[in-house]
């Protein structure tokens, strides 16, 4: 069922899933590709593509509409001037890297495309930063199932719980950040 499942939505979710945030279900999918339910080639290429996607959006909005994008919410805009900072000084870095930077998914490249940052630089460097992440990311999860199988012996009895906390780990983090920002906005 969970194979049939994946098989079907699987990809769609994972790029989905990348497209509006990231971390948390390409970790998913890189733990379900060492059990065999997803290639994990197929995940990185389909993250690549879903975080690429989402931020060139991200980045062109930012370009056109950043500051009333960054005004609909006080903390994003308090997120938006700290980037703006940060691109000023190192631009290059910050455009290669803001992914990595827990938090900064999403308003980064609003911020960045709001500098002024030029268009075809940022199309060929957001895909160098992307590509590394889901090579970095899926991989990484994909290797951290073989360390819980060393760890845990034969997974497959475990395989459930381990996805169920997984999920149930990704649920709370966005439920707190959802939370949190909730909290703030007000």
């Amino acid at each position: 069922m969970l194979q049939q499942f994946l098989q079907d939505f699987g990809y769609v979710a994972l790029f989905l899933g990348t497209f509006f945030e990231g971390e948390t279900i390409l970790v998913l999918a890189g733990f379900l590709a060492f059990r065999g339910y997803m290639d994990i080639n197929a995940v990185v290429a389909t993250a690549f593509f879903g975080s690429y996607a989402g931020d060139q959006l991200w980045y062109y909005m930012g370009r056109h509409k950043g500051r009333q994008i960054l005004a609909r919410k006080p903390r994003w805009q308090a997120m938006g001037d700290r980037a703006l900072a940060h691109i000023r000084r190192h631009p290059d870095i910050w455009v290669l890297s803001f992914r990595f930077v827990y938090g900064l998914r999403t308003v980064m490249p609003v911020a960045i495309g709001l500098s002024g940052y030029p268009p075809l630089r940022y199309l060929i460097l957001n895909g160098i930063g992307a590509l590394v992440w889901a090579l970095a990311l899926g991989f990484a999860a994909f290797h951290f199932g073989s360390v819980l199988e060393g760890m845990l012996g034969n997974l497959k009895r475990y395989e459930l719980m381990v996805l169920g906390g997984l999920l149930a780990l990704g649920g709370l983090l966005w439920l707190r950040r959802r939370l949190r920002n909730n909290g703030k906005d007000n």
